[in-house]
């Protein structure tokens, strides 16, 4: 590599990662117990878990889960129901005012007695809400999402020049060399190297669908806009639904036509997911990586017949398939402690990388202090000569 391009380059891996490198060791640091949520949530005791029962427990119906959900708050609408993968034994049951009510009450019915367990608190309680929204959005929203997802972006900058220039800078030492007997300094450049290589592969992935997932608003706009427009159309100009059949008559007709998938969630009339005509149930496949894949069946909400059902586009496809990929959460206790221990490889390269910084510019400065320092006198000689 000539001496140009190493200075460019050199020049780009230092600036993106110092960009962003504060808001890396954020998002690395809440991710970590986002990683084991379901287990700090167990230890908090804010994580719900059904009664025990015989594993051939039959389910209730589905109306009387929603009507004991209802009994709670007799005023408002159903909005969602939904159930979580490692968790078919409750329904989780929201209500609102109306069909966009921010201020939502969550509610978990146990899916074979059809009665209430508890009003779980939202998001697993203060601690855990605060970390997802500190790595999803930095509590801004939509802005915090697309500023992360630029940070996500600089990360990938940042590790494709860190590659780049991975050679010549080794190219006189051995794979994976840490020198312990020189300075501290050479010995953490040497460990952020090592580092930096061997966690390249996950660090890229991990950024690549971070970026990814900061788009899903912008994306299920978009396909509520042009796909979903397009399975509503016949139904375009229509009153409202009224009267409403039976959901749980409705999801066994979705199962019936999914052989082989299960329910994900079940979006009423009126949301964002449906339209005021349709039950929109999403369907999701039984597998580890499946699961995570959702197909929307439209049923006529007055009739209880299925009007439409296809496959999501690509684009949202490749927004549900980086999800598991950046939380690691489909493979069991094992990937999750992987995914930990390179989480907090990751904070060590990038708090290593500030140190070197940091030190480089203190260096930096003291040299030109020093030079101006002999600078001053002999400047100094020269006016009194003159």
């Amino acid at each position: 590599m000539s001496p140009n391009k190493l200075r460019l380059w050199s020049w780009i891996h230092k600036w993106s990662s110092l960009v962003c490198t504060v808001f890396m060791l954020l998002l690395c640091l809440t991710g970590l117990p986002l990683i084991y949520h379901h287990e700090i949530g167990h230890l908090l005791g804010t994580d719900v878990e059904a009664p025990a029962m015989p594993v051939d427990t039959p389910r209730g119906n589905i109306d009387a889960v929603l009507a004991s959900a209802k009994e709670l708050y007799p005023n408002k609408i159903a909005m969602y129901m939904s159930q979580e993968i490692d968790e078919p034994a409750i329904w989780n049951v929201t209500l609102g005012d109306h069909p966009n009510d921010e201020h939502y009450k969550p509610i978990a019915v146990d899916a074979r007695t059809t009665k209430v367990i508890t009003e779980p608190a939202f998001e697993g309680g203060a601690f855990m809400s605060t970390m997802l929204r500190l790595h999803v959005d930095l509590f801004a929203g939509l802005y915090g999402q697309l500023f992360l997802g630029f940070m996500g972006f600089l990360l990938i900058v940042a590790v494709v020049s860190g590659v780049v220039l991975y050679a010549p800078f080794m190219r006189k030492l051995d794979f994976g060399e840490v020198r312990r007997e020189r300075s501290r300094v050479i010995r953490w450049l040497d460990l952020h190297n090592l580092l930096g290589i061997v966690t390249m592969v996950w660090v890229f992935v991990v950024g690549a669908t971070g970026m990814v997932n900061t788009w899903a608003d912008l994306l299920l706009k978009y396909w509520q806009n042009n796909e979903l427009a397009v399975m509503l159309k016949p139904y375009e100009g229509q009153p409202q639904v009224t009267r409403m059949s039976s959901i749980h008559e409705a999801i066994v007709r979705a199962e019936t036509a999914e052989p082989g998938m299960k329910v994900a969630f079940v979006a009423f009339p009126g949301t964002p997911f449906s339209s005021p005509h349709h039950y929109g149930i999403f369907m999701r496949g039984e597998e580890a990586f499946s699961s995570r894949l959702y197909k929307p069946v439209l049923i006529d909400a007055a009739t209880g017949e299925i009007t439409d059902r296809r496959e999501l586009p690509w684009y949202l496809t490749a927004l549900l398939l980086s999800q598991p990929l950046h939380f690691g959460d489909y493979g069991g206790q094992a990937m999750k402690l992987l995914w930990a221990l390179l989480d907090i490889a990751t904070i060590i390269i990038l708090g290593s990388g500030l140190y070197l910084w940091l030190k480089r510019s203190r260096k930096t400065r003291v040299a030109q202090a020093g030079k101006a320092s002999v600078a001053e006198p002999a400047l100094a000689r020269s006016r009194e000569a003159s």
